[in-house]
């Protein structure tokens, strides 16, 4: 899976292939690059995605993921190509009539 993503990152961004860091351990989880404006692209991840790989492979409970990924990958700046995780927004399922 890895391999996938270095591909992926030097198909796509060659320009920044050797810079943009990635997550040790959270292959399953890459989202892909995220860009904006005035900014490097930088390795995305969903967080939820993240946490459920420390429930499954490191046998954690759902609050000690939490903790752990918050102190040790949130907490953890790298430099400017530190990758960024994303929480996404889950809809409610509304009924129409």
């Amino acid at each position: 899976m890895r391999a996938e993503i270095v591909n992926f990152i030097e198909e796509n961004y060659p320009h920044d292939k050797d810079n943009i860091l990635l997550a040790d351990g959270y292959e399953e989880a890459f989202v892909g690059v995220s860009e904006t404006f005035g900014s490097i692209p930088k390795a995305c991840y969903d967080t939820d995605k993240c946490l459920k790989i420390l429930i499954k492979r490191d046998g954690m409970n759902p609050e000690e993921a939490a903790e752990y990924f918050s102190y040790n990958t949130l907490g953890s700046y790298v430099g400017a190509y530190t990758p960024v995780f994303v929480k996404s927004f889950k809809r409610k399922n509304v009924r129409s009539n």
